[in-house]
C-alpha cells in the first residue's frame, strides 16, 4: 500500500463537472455496449482516484463550534471504475509519482479489471496510447483535466484522427486570462508560447487586442496602447472554434464558476467521429447532460 496522498481541491463547480462526465461515461457503455468489441476510458491527468474537501471550522458564537471537516470524494478515475455497464479498458495517466502510486492502488481494489497506469507528461503519454492502438473495433472516451494548459493543441489533433474517441476537455478560462495579460506589451515570450501551444495558433493576438487611442498631450503627441478587448466570452467563441476546425462536432460548454462566481473553466465535449450517425448520439447524449 502507497503513503496515503491527498490530491486537494474541488468546490461545487468541481462538483459538477464530475457529475457531468459520469453522466455521459454511464449512457456512453449502456449505447454503445453491443456495437463494439471494446469500450476504453482514457484519463490523462488522473491524479489519485479520490480528492479531499476540507470545510473550515467555524468558532462558538451564537451557535456551538463547529470543527473542521474532511471529506473525501470520488475523483474521475474512481468513477470510471465504477460506471456500469463497465469499461473493458481504463488507462490512468499522470506525471506524479505519488499520484500514479495512489491509482496502482485504486486498481488493486480491482484485480479482475483491465487498468494500465502510466506515469509520464500527458502529452507524450496520450500519443503513445494513440501510436500503440488499433482502434478498429473499439470506441473511448478521453477526459482531460490539464493541469492549467499543459496540454498541446498538436495533442488534440492527433486524438481526432482516432475517429474514435469522444473527448471532454475542460479548458481553464483563468489560465487564458492570466497568459493573455492586459497590456499587450506585458505578454512575455514564455505567456505567448503557452497560449500558442494550447490554441495551435497566434491568431489569438489579433482576435483579442487592438489599439487605445488616448488624447493628445500638451506637446500634441498622441499615444498608442494595444490592449486587450476579449472578454470572457470572446475568448470561449475562440476556443469553441479552434476546437471546430479540427473535431466533426462540439457539444457545449458548460462554463464553471467558482465560490465568488468568476469563470474558472469552460466544459466541451469534442467527437471526433465524422459519420453522422455518432455524431447525432454523441450530440444528443451530450446535449441531455450539459442541458439537465
Amino acid at each position: 500500500m502507497s503513503e496515503l496522498q491527498d490530491h486537494e481541491f474541488g468546490n461545487v463547480s468541481t462538483d459538477l463537472k464530475l457529475s457531468l462526465v459520469e453522466g455521459y461515461l454511464q449512457a456512453f457503455t449502456t449505447a454503445l455496449r453491443n456495437r463494439f468489441d471494446e469500450l476504453w476510458y482514457v484519463d490523462a491527468f488522473a491524479g489519485t482516484g479520490e480528492r479531499t474537501v476540507k470545510t473550515a471550522g467555524v468558532p462558538a458564537g451564537l451557535l456551538p463550534d463547529q470543527a473542521e471537516m474532511v471529506e473525501r470524494r470520488r475523483g474521475s478515475a474512481r468513477i470510471a471504475i465504477e460506471t456500469e455497464p463497465r469499461f473493458d479498458r481504463l488507462v490512468f495517466m499522470d506525471k506524479k509519482r505519488k499520484h500514479c502510486l495512489a491509482l496502482k492502488d485504486l486498481a488493486a481494489e480491482h484485480p479482475s479489471r483491465r487498468i494500465d497506469i502510466v506515469r509520464a507528461d500527458a502529452n507524450a503519454a496520450i500519443l503513445e496510447e494513440l501510436r500503440s492502438c488499433q482502434w478498429l473495433g473499439k470506441r473511448a472516451v478521453m477526459f482531460l483535466d490539464p493541469y492549467g494548459m499543459s496540454l498541446h493543441w498538436s495533442t488534440l489533433v492527433e486524438i481526432q484522427k482516432t475517429e474514435a474517441i469522444d473527448v471532454w476537455y475542460l479548458v481553464s478560462l483563468a489560465g487564458i486570462f492570466r497568459q493573455a495579460t492586459r497590456a499587450h506589451r506585458s505578454i512575455s515570450a514564455d505567456k505567448r508560447a503557452a497560449l500558442n501551444r494550447m490554441l495551435g495558433t497566434g491568431q489569438w493576438e489579433s482576435a483579442w487586442y487592438a489599439p487605445r487611442h488616448l488624447e493628445a498631450d500638451l506637446f500634441g503627441h498622441i499615444d498608442e496602447t494595444i490592449v486587450r478587448t476579449a472578454d470572457v466570452e470572446a475568448m470561449e467563441r475562440f476556443v469553441a472554434a479552434r476546437l471546430k476546425s479540427v473535431f466533426p462536432a462540439i457539444v457545449g460548454p458548460k462554463r464553471l464558476r467558482n465560490a465568488q462566481n468568476v469563470p474558472m473553466f469552460s466544459l466541451f465535449l469534442a467527437i471526433s467521429n465524422p459519420n453522422s450517425k455518432a455524431i447525432g448520439l454523441a450530440t444528443r447524449i451530450g446535449n441531455h447532460i450539459l442541458k439537465a
